[in-house]
């Protein structure tokens, strides 16, 4: 129940300082990005990359040169992908209108997302980003409570908009909180198992309300990505979110499910992160994975939050529900359907967790492996002292980039690998991560060991 910000930077961003080391063309890119783009930028990598291309899971470099996507989840069934592709050209080529005119392309796909739903988040409104998902999330949830305040765990990332990043703790401590917003610990198997988690979680919740009330602010909201990604990855145990829910609707509150990385088949058990859980929200966020990378998001709510708000409150988006995206996102379902996305991530994530982890055995620097689906989590912890070890994780990171395999690091103390594929990973893609992972691994192990 602090409001103390995290205090690190940008996990595995680029220092800038470091521009003299680069070969000459990347570094006249940079320097040209920074000129013209200004210093709010970041790249990624000690040794950023630079694309041309890509197609399903590799990108690919001005050289040719390819690389494993095992990092990129907004372009969820693959870059590029021609159904996806068509779908936009074609759409495009005959009409591209905003939701203020009847289509019937509009409706289709909402009844088909709302299909992919539990029946109680009957209704579904349209965004151009998760950013603005989640604002318009808190609107209709203020509105419906009639109060402001908002619990968030304490390294959070929601958005960028005003009103998400002053929920999202993660950004730093020159990004402040709201004033009434509250924070909470994630979830922490360490000591606890099984449905004792979720319980700690909630008596964590039922305290910041309490706080929050006796310090004038009543209890809008707790909104939570249902993996717990920046938090450092955070899937198990299944259900845990019970307990979480209860003490949410208990305080009179309503439960935000953020699913723009959980969501659209990403952990294999189901559609939507919140299904391992157990529990139905009240409303539940999507992002651009809904569109393979086009700018469409949105909310899925019950019905009765937006009767009186849809009265009192117009909400128009003028980019978000167009055509254009909405036959993107339409293609999207398609794809998940009909290549068997859902099953492709419960099985081919499990063979990367099982080897991953089966990899990482014995290493002294690996603390955990953890994941759901194509979402792993590899933890590196100091083993002298049992501290976090950011400079293990993105020391991997980093080597892998230069064996041409792209992840990222994730967490308060950026320790977590963040292994994240599109979801047409299959099990030859996973061998080649192996490779690179192992080698990455052996290179790494202290002398002796």
């Amino acid at each position: 129940m602090t409001r103390e910000t995290s205090t690190s930077s940008m996990v595995n961003g680029f220092d800038v300082s470091t521009i003299g080391e680069l070969e000459p063309d990347l570094r006249q890119h940079v320097e040209r990005r920074r000129s013209v783009l200004g210093p709010g930028y970041r790249l990624l990598y000690r040794h950023p990359v630079r694309f041309a291309r890509a197609e399903g899971v590799y990108l690919y470099d001005h050289d040719g040169h390819a690389y494993l996507d095992a990092y990129n989840n907004v372009p969820s069934v693959g870059h590029c992908h021609p159904r996806v592709v068509q779908a936009i050209s074609q759409q495009a080529a005959a009409l591209n209108v905003h939701t203020r005119y009847g289509t019937d392309l509009l409706l289709e796909y909402a009844e088909r997302l709302v299909a992919t739903f539990p029946p109680e988040l009957g209704n579904v409104m349209f965004a151009c980003t998760g950013s603005e998902a989640v604002d318009l999330a808190l609107r209709v949830a203020r509105f419906a409570t009639g109060a402001p305040g908002v619990i968030v765990t304490s390294n959070a990332y929601h958005g960028i908009t005003a009103a998400a990043a002053e929920i999202s703790p993660s950004l730093g401590p020159d990004v402040p909180l709201g004033p009434q917003v509250w924070t909470v610990a994630p979830p922490s198997p360490d000591g606890q198992t099984g449905a004792a988690v979720g319980q700690a979680l909630a008596a964590r919740v039922r305290r910041a309300v309490a706080d929050m009330n006796r310090h004038g602010v009543r209890f809008a909201a707790f909104i939570a990505d249902s993996l717990f990604s920046s938090d450092g990855i955070i899937p198990e145990p299944a259900g845990l979110l019970g307990p979480v829910i209860e003490a949410v609707h208990e305080a009179g509150g309503l439960y935000i499910a953020d699913e723009v990385q959980p969501g659209f088949a990403r952990t294999g058990d189901a559609m939507w992160g919140f299904q391992r859980h157990g529990i139905t929200p009240d409303l539940a966020v999507m992002g651009k994975p809904m569109g393979n990378g086009m700018p469409i998001a949105g909310i899925a709510v019950r019905p009765e939050l937006l009767a009186e708000f849809g009265q009192k409150i117009r909400y128009f988006n003028t980019f978000g529900g167009n055509s254009v995206c909405v036959a993107a996102a339409a293609a999207v379902l398609d794809v998940i359907e009909d290549e068997g996305l859902m099953e492709n991530s419960r099985v081919v994530g499990a063979a990367l967790r099982e080897a991953v982890a089966q990899a990482s055995l014995g290493h002294p620097g690996v603390r955990d492996v953890r994941g759901a689906g194509l979402y792993v989590a590899v933890e590196f912890a100091d083993p002298a002292t049992g501290e976090p070890d950011a400079q293990a994780a993105l020391g991997v990171v980093n080597d892998l980039r230069e064996r041409r395999v792209l992840i990222s690091a994730t967490g308060p103390h950026g320790n977590v690998l963040k292994i994240r594929p599109p979801l047409p990973f299959t099990t030859a893609h996973v061998d080649q991560f192996m490779d690179a992972y192992a080698g990455s691994l052996a290179g790494r192990t202290p002398p002796g060991e």
